[in-house]
């Protein structure tokens, strides 16, 4: 873990005390430190900008019940990612998880960490990730996207290490198979495939 990263752990270790006792302002901190994040992220498992919002409310609700049995043994972004992920699930269950055109989605809710990326290259991208499974998406996603460790990925999925890595193999092979015909290639062979 870098400086910025504990940096901003400690930081939101001291929002989890002082909501713990109550305070409203460091929940409205944290939600707006969040909010962004929990988008990207969800945005991988659905598409439906009013599940992401319940999501990311129940999630944020849930932290603020809980903040005070928070043992410090993640990181607390590892932590909220983990009960956003269960949420999200929970989520999927109840409203099934049919596919939602990606242009329904407002462009602010799905936040990207370049402000100057090209829409191109993002639906390109996109159209990629909707090739994968859900799980293997949130794996990239917290991988590449968020920036979490193979083991924050696994306490935050609830598995052994060992699955991130097969999701993460397989996640950018199809990846690596299906981009190319998705540029308009016709087809990659062996020869010429990264």
């Amino acid at each position: 873990m870098n400086d910025a990263d504990t940096d901003a752990d400690t930081t939101d270790r001291l929002l989890l005390q002082r909501m713990s006792v109550g305070d409203r302002t460091a929940l409205t901190v944290l939600y707006r430190s969040y909010h962004g994040r929990l988008c990207r992220f969800l945005s991988r498992l659905t598409r439906r900008a009013d599940i992401i919002e319940e999501v990311i409310n129940d999630c944020l609700w849930i932290t603020w019940q809980k903040a005070g049995s928070f043992h410090g043994d993640s990181r607390v972004s590892t932590w909220i990612m983990g009960i956003a992920y269960r949420c999200g699930l929970k989520a999927l269950r109840q409203h099934g998880s049919e596919p939602v055109d990606e242009d329904s989605v407002p462009e602010d809710r799905i936040p990207s960490h370049d402000p100057d990326e090209d829409r191109e290259l993002r639906d390109w991208l996109g159209k990629g990730m909707d090739r994968l499974t859900v799980d293997q998406r949130v794996v990239i996603e917290l991988v590449y996207g968020v920036g979490h460790s193979l083991d924050d990925v696994a306490v935050i999925m609830q598995c052994p290490v060992g699955t991130v890595k097969a999701r993460l193999f397989h996640a950018r092979v199809k990846l690596r198979n299906v981009l190319p015909g998705l540029a308009g290639a016709t087809s990659v062979t062996k020869e010429n495939a990264p």
